[in-house]
C-alpha cells in the first residue's frame, strides 16, 4: 500500500461558514448580532462581514461558538453603456478576509478602497497585492452577475479563491452556479480555490422561497474553532464549497482517488480536459462513496457532488505533479497557491 494523501484533511472538525454576508452597516437589512444569531440557529460556526467598502471586525460577536471574520466587499466598475442601463456595466467584485485584524487596525479602516478603474489590470492586481501585504486575501465574486468573462476576470492575479456558488445571484437570475467560470481560469493557468456562499442581504422574509441565507455554505476543516484556527485553515485550502451535500472524506492511495459523502445521486470528478471520471447511482438508489483510478494525466482534478434536489458540492481543484495530486497551499508572502 502507498502513502494515503489527505486531500481534505483527516483530523480536525468540520465548522460551517458563510463567506458572503451584508448587513444593515451597506444594504442589508439584518444587523450583524441578528445574522449572528440566525446562522447560529442553522447550524453555522462562522460568518464573514462583507458589508460594500466597509470594513469592520465585529469582534464583540466572537465566542466560543461562533466566529465573525472580518471583512469586507469592494466594487471595480466599469463606465455604464450609452443607453444608461447599468444591468449591463461590468464590474469586479472581491471579497476581502483579514488574517490578523488586530494589526494596523487604523490603516485598515481608512486606507483600503480601489479606484474605479476598470480595465486597467496592472492596477487592479497591484491594488491586491497592496492589500495582501496588509494582511487580506481575496476572492472573486459571482462572474456572471458582474457581466464578466474570462477575458475580464482570466488576468486576475493574487485571488486565494473565486465563487463557485453565490446563492443570491442563483435566486436573483439563475446564474449564482459559476462551475465553467472557475474550469477557465484553472485551465488557464491560474490556481485558486473555490467557496460557496451566501451573498446574503435578507431584503425578504426567510420563509419566503426568495429569501438568500442558508443556500450556499463553505465547510471548513479546522483543529479548533479560533479565529487563527479558520483564517489558518481557509489558506491551506482544508474546506469545500456546498449547497447541500457534504464531503466527509477525500484522498487519494495507490492513483485511486476515495470519496465519500452524504447521500448523493452523482460524484464526478472534473479534470483539465473534457473527460471526467464518473459514478452515478442506479435508479431509485443513492451514492455515499466512490473510488476512480487516476490515469495520472488528468492535469487536474475537482470533485463534484451532486444530490437528488439538484444541489453540488464541489471541492478544490488539485493539480497533479508527477501523476500525484498534490495539496497547495496560499502563500502571503507572493499571493498565490504554492
Amino acid at each position: 500500500m502507498g502513502e494515503r494523501i489527505w486531500l481534505l484533511p483527516e483530523e480536525g472538525q468540520f465548522y460551517k461558514a458563510n463567506l458572503h454576508c451584508h448587513t444593515t452597516l451597506s444594504d442589508g437589512e439584518k444587523t450583524p448580532e441578528e445574522i449572528k444569531e440566525l446562522y447560529r440557529q442553522q447550524g453555522y460556526s462562522v460568518v464573514a462581514y462583507t458589508d460594500h467598502r466597509r470594513y469592520v471586525w465585529h469582534r464583540c460577536l466572537m465566542d466560543e461558538t461562533f466566529i465573525p471574520l472580518a471583512a469586507y466587499e469592494v466594487n471595480v466598475d466599469g463606465a455604464v453603456p450609452p443607453d444608461g442601463d447599468g444591468s449591463r456595466k461590468k464590474t469586479y467584485h472581491i471579497n476581502l478576509y483579514d488574517t490578523d485584524p488586530e494589526t494596523r487596525s487604523r490603516e485598515k479602516r481608512t486606507s483600503i478602497l480601489p479606484e474605479h478603474r476598470y480595465g486597467d489590470m496592472a492596477y487592479i492586481n497591484g491594488w491586491l497585492a497592496d492589500m495582501r501585504k496588509m494582511g487580506f486575501f481575496a476572492c472573486y465574486n459571482h462572474p456572471y452577475w458582474s457581466m464578466q468573462t474570462i477575458e475580464d476576470y482570466g488576468g486576475l492575479k493574487e485571488v486565494w479563491a473565486m465563487e463557485i456558488y453565490n446563492h443570491g445571484c442563483e435566486l436573483e437570475g439563475m446564474y449564482g452556479y459559476n462551475p465553467q467560470s472557475y474550469d477557465e481560469m484553472l485551465r488557464a493557468g491560474t490556481k485558486l480555490f473555490c467557496a460557496a456562499t451566501d451573498d446574503n442581504h435578507n431584503l425578504v422574509p426567510l420563509e419566503d422561497p426568495f429569501s438568500d441565507s442558508f443556500g450556499g455554505f463553505t465547510m471548513i476543516k479546522a483543529e479548533r474553532l479560533t479565529y487563527e484556527a479558520v483564517v489558518s485553515a481557509l489558506l491551506q485550502g482544508d474546506f469545500y464549497a456546498s449547497m447541500g451535500p457534504k464531503i466527509r472524506e477525500l484522498y487519494v492511495e495507490d492513483n485511486r482517488l476515495t470519496v465519500r459523502t452524504s447521500p448523493a445521486e452523482k460524484i464526478f470528478v472534473a479534470t483539465e480536459g473534457r473527460r471526467c471520471h464518473r459514478k452515478i447511482a442506479e435508479p431509485g438508489g443513492v451514492l455515499t462513496e466512490a473510488e476512480f483510478e487516476l490515469t495520472g494525466k488528468e492535469g487536474y482534478i475537482r470533485v463534484d457532488v451532486r444530490d437528488e434536489k439538484g444541489r453540488h458540492a464541489n471541492s478544490n481543484a488539485y493539480f497533479l505533479e508527477n501523476g500525484v495530486p498534490v495539496k497547495r497551499k496560499y502563500d502571503m508572502e507572493n499571493g498565490s497557491l504554492v
